[in-house]
């Protein structure tokens, strides 16, 4: 699928999923885009509003999916590889256990963070509209635990991947709608979409982090892009 199709498909999702939101009723708080991008211990969360073509922030923030100092909920995969194997190598009943509990708390802390974070938009008369959760091109890999098991390295990318399924659970257990955008075709979706240049995207998520305040890092920029390329799509 190249860009335009992959743009097309995008636009048609998010105008049957969400074109009934707004439909019958006059919208008076202003709506917002919201991006997420998956990082260890939570997410980067950046909202943006588009008024007149123009986008600004509107939140950045940190939306966490552990809590501090309880390690099942930051890497359930890491504490459940510490388990003895089953006699056939494979992950035992206590492992697979503390993944399953790992996964609830971290359910948990990222539903009550999102909706934190959706309540102090309101405050500021701001509606998430939609949302957009970068992910990447791992969708083949259904069994997190044997996957994180079967060699150390992929332990940081098991803990990656239950970070987003952890995001996903969040948008859904807040009915904020949502799409899912991969991130190394991103940059290329919304030159496109933007109608404008690379240059001056890049020129544009510089200006929107000097209002945003640190961290502003490749987290929040990828983040604030997805919101407003969301946002754009929808409008």
């Amino acid at each position: 699928m190249d860009g335009s199709e992959r743009r097309r498909e995008v636009g048609r999702f998010l105008r049957e999923r969400l074109g009934r939101v707004s439909a019958g009723r006059k919208e008076t708080a202003t709506p917002v885009g919201l991006g997420l991008r998956a990082i260890k211990g939570g997410a980067a969360i950046v909202g943006v509003a588009v008024e007149r073509g123009e986008p600004r922030i509107v939140v950045s923030r940190f939306l966490a999916t552990s809590v501090e100092g309880d390690r099942l909920s930051l890497e359930p995969y890491h504490v459940a590889a510490e388990f003895r194997r089953d006699p056939q190598g494979g992950a035992s009943p206590e492992a697979v256990a503390t993944v399953v509990e790992g996964r609830k708390r971290q359910d948990q802390v990222a539903a009550d963070g999102l909706r934190a974070t959706i309540r102090a938009l309101g405050e500021a008369r701001c509606k998430p509209l939609v949302a957009a959760l970068l992910v990447n091109r791992a969708g083949w890999i259904t069994d997190l635990l044997d996957y994180s098991l079967a060699w150390p390295e992929h332990l940081p990318v098991a803990e990656g991947l239950a970070v987003r399924d952890a995001l996903r659970f969040a948008l859904k257990a807040c009915r904020v709608a949502y799409v899912e955008l991969d991130e190394k075709s991103l940059p290329d979706l919304a030159r496109q979409t933007l109608d404008t240049s690379s240059v001056a995207i890049d020129a544009r998520l510089k200006t929107l982090g000097a209002a945003a305040g640190k961290p502003w890092r490749k987290e929040q920029k990828l983040a604030a892009l997805s919101a407003w390329f969301a946002l754009t799509m929808k409008r």
